[in-house]
């Protein structure tokens, strides 16, 4: 990941939480040529020793390559949007805010009881806040049977971790004011969390 210094972040807090935060990643191996799909990845672990883990249906192309010691990159996304010179008390560059993890990771298949209790955790963790959540347990068994031997799950063990959040750090007040309101206006849902982490980040400058 291209990483200038002062946009960096390798705080193991930082990291970890973002990728609970933002769950729904790229992930990407070589084939034949390169191969993504977009997929729920949750962490295993804690901020200074976690793995990943989530499962693609076996229909996928990926499926052929993803096997024991395979090396896959997974790609956390947060808030994005394009930041318009205008919108400086003087003349600029326009340019993206944006902020990202970057994990590299060695597969490791999952047996058929780790893949249950992945989906198990994965149901219990996007129904917990439902008004009536429908928990792994109260799936009828005879779609569970018929879901079951369609999907692969695997673990991803880490070996290379990069986060990176260029949220104009070093503006001065005034234009981080007038980016704020300008994010505001737009009504666009992305531009809302964006212009909170913007806020967030000078606020604290670093964590």
């Amino acid at each position: 990941m291209y990483q200038p210094r002062k946009y960096q972040k390798k705080y193991s807090n930082y990291i970890f939480n973002f990728i609970r935060q933002h769950p729904f990643a790229t992930f990407i191996l070589k084939g034949e040529r390169f191969l993504a799909t977009h997929i729920p990845v949750l962490a295993d672990g804690h901020a200074e020793n976690f793995r990943l883990y989530s499962h693609i249906a076996n229909h996928n192309e990926q499926l052929k390559h993803l096997k024991d010691g395979t090396e896959v990159l997974l790609i956390f996304h947060g808030a994005h949007g394009y930041i318009s010179s205008s919108w400086y008390k003087e003349k600029d560059i326009s340019t993206w805010d944006y902020s990202a993890v970057h994990v590299n990771a060695r597969i490791k298949i999952q047996s058929k009881e780790e893949l249950e209790q992945s989906l198990i955790k994965l149901v219990y963790k996007f129904e917990k806040d439902q008004e009536k959540p429908l928990m792994y347990k109260d799936i009828p068994s005879e779609i569970i049977t018929d879901h079951l031997p369609h999907i692969t799950g695997f673990w991803c063990e880490p070996f290379k971790i990069e986060g990176i959040a260029k949220l104009h750090q070093a503006y001065d007040s005034e234009d981080l004011n007038r980016i704020s309101k300008k994010l505001q206006q737009r009504a666009n849902p992305m531009d809302y969390v964006l212009e909170k982490n913007i806020k967030a980040e000078n606020d604290t400058k670093d964590r």
